[in-house]
């Protein structure tokens, strides 16, 4: 006769059933949030659930839709939500809807507005998400950044032209037969070249340049805001995200830039990110090569674990190790950047990024270097530095080869006086400020170089 089993191996038998039963039990994932960040570059809409969820995806043109089958998910207010998000001024999305499929099965249908490349993917739980399925809804036909800064500058042009016009009784026609034939030799490639008139021209006895005549050179700045959509950076302990102030402070920098000439050439501000939208850090330096840009400006701001730091300060690139330990530890943290807004590694290009931010120049570095010095002089005369000198490490974001680049930190986040600052609108003015004055004093002393045409 076996002996009677005592309370506690009923106990322990019981739970061993029900751990190995777990498994086979079917459990739909639940939503935790949902999100979507429409951009003229792209739109993402995010699922976040506290289990990994698969999608199959089928795309089609005419009309533009995406529909997306989603396994292992229950069909509760956080899917609905999704469709509620959607905003009617989405570039890409014109509308939404889910409709419950089988047990655990869900379809999302996205009515398009123009022909997409999707790009669906799954992000393994980082920092403050966990499980996240992404869709990435790339236009197929990508606007040019470069084109785009080309007819913003000259509808400036043609807008004096037409205030000129009509100041000197002049038919606005005639007025734009003067202006250049030639708009990207003149801004861009800043060469010479006639300008067409009611005769044709004779031939020059002399090749030099007319007297007093000048040609054009547009002197192009990138700005960087730091993180964006998925990944809000930095979180002051009011609140304060630090991809939204960075975003006010570079488009009041943009202002600036825009409105400035330097030794007679005019400028003109190009945005890594103009609104809510998460940009690849690799993506970021490849946007500041395709216009070419003669500078890059990233701009964040600090935090640290305690609340004590604070000051702002700016790195240039260091391939030979960082200048101090908290640089170091200041650059491991914004390389992060790419784990938290989510990057799909997948994509056939991510080879190519990372074989971008590999490379770097002596020149490069002496030329960032130069700089962060004229714009940290000037930074000071506003607040507090962090550090009296730049400072050097790895950001893989300074990384372009061809364009001197400096990150500013702006200020503490972590900080609450100087969270406080960074909410100020007459800091923002005044931060805008002094990194003007110190693009302007760096070109002062080291002119842009003139450019060949090709592109």
């Amino acid at each position: 006769m076996s002996p009677p089993i005592g309370r506690r191996e009923v106990l322990r038998a019981g739970t061993l059933v029900l751990w190995l039963g777990t498994p086979h039990l079917a459990q739909a994932g639940r939503v935790i949030a949902v999100r979507i960040w429409p951009a003229q570059d792209y739109t993402r809409v995010t699922i976040e659930s506290d289990a990994a969820l698969k999608a199959h995806k089928t795309a089609v043109n005419d009309p533009p839709q995406l529909t997306v089958e989603i396994e292992g998910i229950d069909l509760l207010d956080g899917m609905r939500e999704l469709v509620a998000k959607l905003r009617s001024d989405d570039p890409n999305i014109a509308g939404m809807r889910v409709t419950p499929v089988g047990p655990n099965l869900a379809r999302l249908t996205i009515d398009l507005k123009k022909p997409i490349k999707p790009q669906v993917f799954n992000l393994p739980p980082v920092a403050a998400y966990q499980h996240r399925l992404v869709f990435d809804l790339f236009p197929e036909q990508e606007v040019d950044p470069l084109d785009a800064l080309i007819r913003e500058r000259f509808l400036e042009v043609d807008e004096a032209s037409a205030r000129a016009a009509k100041l000197l009784g002049i038919e606005l026609e005639q007025a734009q037969a003067q202006a250049s034939d030639d708009p990207l030799g003149e801004l861009i490639a800043g060469r010479n070249k006639p300008r067409p008139t009611a005769k044709p021209p004779q031939p020059p006895t002399d090749p030099r340049p007319a007297p007093g005549k000048k040609t054009e050179r547009l002197i192009i700045v990138a700005l960087d805001p730091g993180h964006g959509g998925e990944d809000p950076g930095a979180i002051g302990p009011g609140g304060t995200k630090e991809k939204d102030v960075v975003l006010k402070v570079a488009h009041r920098l943009r202002e600036r830039i825009n409105a400035t000439r330097v030794n007679g050439n005019p400028m003109r501000a190009y945005l890594t990110r103009d609104a809510d939208f998460f940009v690849p850090l690799g993506v970021r330096v490849q946007k500041a090569q395709r216009v070419r840009a003669d500078l890059f400006i990233s701009i964040h701001a600090d935090a640290f674990m305690t609340p004590r730091p604070q000051g702002a300060s700016i790195f240039a690139l260091s391939t030979k190790g960082a200048s101090s330990a908290a640089a170091r530890w200041m650059a491991n943290k914004e390389n992060a950047a790419d784990l938290v807004g989510g990057l799909n590694v997948k994509v056939k290009d991510a080879t190519l990024q990372r074989a971008l931010l590999d490379m770097s120049t002596t020149a490069q570095i002496k030329d960032s270097l130069k700089l962060g010095s004229a714009m940290l002089g000037e930074v000071g005369r506003v607040g507090k530095l962090h550090k009296p000198h730049v400072e050097q490490a790895g950001f893989a974001v300074l990384k372009a080869p061809d364009i001197p680049s400096v990150l500013v930190e702006t200020a503490f986040i972590s900080n609450p006086d100087e969270e406080a600052r960074l909410n100020s609108e007459s800091y923002q003015s005044n931060l805008a400020d002094a990194l003007m004055k110190g693009i302007v004093k760096y070109f002062s002393a080291n002119p842009p170089l003139a450019r060949t045409r090709a592109l």
